[in-house]
């Protein structure tokens, strides 16, 4: 194991580097990756005896968030009671991070999925594992799971409950019968309520979407990097609509889209925002295993987002006014959006695939003992609430707060939350 110790004023941190086995299944095979965590604790706290709290990043494919001065927030707060470790998840930041460069050397589109495959919620439970095993001698952590690292936390419980002391979960609890079909049904659904809300606040701003998807269909403009702009993608922009701030940062954006009234030329600043924000070139991975986190032995994903899409015509993109997507991914954007073209291939193979073992078992979850504290968002956009809280009710030793007070990103907004999440296990 590597070890370094980067300088970051009023935090103390340690970086690590772990090799661990690339298929859990295959742990002789001698194929392995490297995994990255930050340990960070309160200046002269390295030596003490603190318990840890490792983090859980959403995603998929997202590495855990890099740490400062000023937060995030939540950060600040837990390192008051914990050492935190910020795990990459495996694929991402600097654990074995994936590219486009890996796909491409793959021949074989079976074998770029496989190796895919290697990557999903077992196999970043396998590696959190080893990590509290050969790292940390074996301690029972606590740990805190945002959005997708809710899944995360209930894969966890089901397969190695014994290595967690406490679960906190914001935004992030998954039907624990994975149907992606339902999950996009009522995803959709939800995307329209918020887009509501978005032109209901701000009316000029659905005529300005009405005029860029005109100006597109007209122009075929391209985006600096030279992927097209289509009004799918300028649908996809919707994805900002979920979060606490997102509706004005939607809105800030409309509002330079054409370079004056006559809306005759796209802005190029438009056109940067708009390739940064839909292209994927941070979190790639996040494209290719979305669906499949609603994957499971009994069914296929095959595209559910879009199949779903597909039987509500206010989507398409024809239809005025323009509905804006959110977080489904769509089998255009392996076509069009340069940095996921190399995924294509062994993406459609993945998508066509069943599990071999199920990410929660419901059996393991009802008999749980391991304390769990769980904000569930009642207005999600990305994590249906209904779903949340029937799984909630289905799993032991579980305590949930839900409220509309925030969106799905309430932890980055508010560190009260976490606290709040700590003190309903104390007081129980």
């Amino acid at each position: 194991m590597k070890a370094q110790q980067p300088s970051v004023p009023g935090l103390d941190i340690i970086d690590h580097s772990i090799e661990v086995p690339l298929n859990w299944s295959q742990p002789d095979s001698g194929k392995t990756i490297e995994v990255f965590f930050r340990e960070v604790c309160q200046p002269g706290n390295r030596d003490s005896e603190l318990p840890l709290l490792v983090f859980l990043q959403g995603g998929p494919g997202g590495k855990s968030p890099r740490p400062t001065s000023a937060g995030p927030g939540w950060l600040l707060e837990a390192i008051k009671h914990f050492r935190v470790i910020l795990p990459d998840q495996r694929g991402t930041g600097r654990s074995s991070r994936i590219t486009g460069e890996t796909m491409a050397a793959f021949a074989d589109p079976e074998q770029g999925a496989d190796y895919l495959a290697c990557f999903n919620t077992h196999a970043i439970v396998a590696d959190l594992e080893h990590i509290r095993q050969q790292v940390y001698g074996g301690v029972r952590w606590h740990s805190l799971g945002q959005s997708y690292g809710g899944f995360l936390t209930l894969s966890y419980l089901s397969s190695a409950p014994q290595g967690l002391e406490k679960c906190y979960i914001t935004g992030g609890i998954p039907g624990l019968t994975p149907d992606a079909d339902e999950v996009y049904r009522l995803t959709w659904r939800r995307v329209q309520r918020k887009m509501s809300a978005f032109v209901a606040r701000y009316p000029e701003d659905g005529q300005t979407l009405n005029a860029i998807a005109d100006y597109i269909a007209r122009h075929q403009p391209t985006l600096p990097n030279g992927d097209p702009l289509t009004i799918p993608r300028l649908q996809s922009l919707g994805l900002l609509l979920g979060m606490g701030d997102g509706f004005e940062r939607l809105h800030w954006l409309l509002e330079e889209a054409f370079n004056d009234d006559s809306q005759q030329s796209l802005n190029h600043h438009f056109l940067c925002d708009v390739m940064a924000l839909t292209g994927f070139d941070e979190n790639p991975l996040y494209a290719a295993l979305h669906e499949h986190i609603y994957a499971s032995p009994d069914t296929i994903c095959d595209w559910a987002a879009e199949r779903q899409r597909l039987q509500l015509p206010e989507f398409s993109p024809s239809h005025r006014p323009l509905q804006l997507g959110g977080e489904m991914i769509h089998p255009w954007m392996f076509d069009e959006i340069s940095v996921l073209k190399p995924f294509r291939d062994a993406v459609h193979c993945l998508a066509q695939r069943r599990l071999a073992k199920p990410f929660y078992d419901p059996q393991q979850l009802a008999a749980n003992e391991v304390p769990v504290a769980a904000l569930i968002y009642f207005d999600d956009m990305y994590v249906d609430a209904s779903l949340s809280l029937a799984s909630a009710e289905a799993i032991g030793n579980l305590q949930y707060w839900v409220t509309n007070e925030y969106e799905h990103d309430g932890l980055r907004q508010d560190p009260s939350v976490f606290t709040r999440l700590m003190a309903m296990i104390e007081e129980a």
